[in-house]
């Protein structure tokens, strides 16, 4: 288990639920990436990612999925790819993502609690 944060240090980070409106491939990244764009709602709009996810996701069934991403982080550069966002997943025994999503349909740019 990771050290202990108060609840302040936790208020700050900002995460929300969106809605993946674009995938493609990330064709400079050395591991299979791909770029995310996922749209948080009026107040955000949309974020761009790049994500090690191609085990288990593909341009065909993370289109429209819905997300849960950290929307306050500074951009970073990856492989060429201005990351905006990061998405969460959990990662298994083998080093796979798997995404976290809302159970019920939601609002994009919901906040997380």
């Amino acid at each position: 288990m990771k050290e202990q944060i108060t609840y302040d240090v936790f208020d700050r980070v900002d995460i929300r639920v969106g809605t993946v409106v674009s995938v493609k491939k990330n064709k400079k990244a050395r591991k299979p990436s791909l770029v995310i764009e996922v749209d948080f709602g009026k107040e955000i709009g949309i974020k761009q990612s790049s994500a090690q996810i191609t085990h288990y996701y593909n341009e065909e069934n993370l289109n429209g999925k819905q997300v849960i991403g950290i929307c306050n982080f500074p951009e970073k550069n990856i492989a060429g790819v201005v990351s905006q966002v990061l998405i969460l997943g959990s990662i298994d025994k083998e080093g796979k993502v798997i995404l976290v999503h809302p159970s019920q349909n939601s609002e994009n740019g919901l906040s997380i609690a």
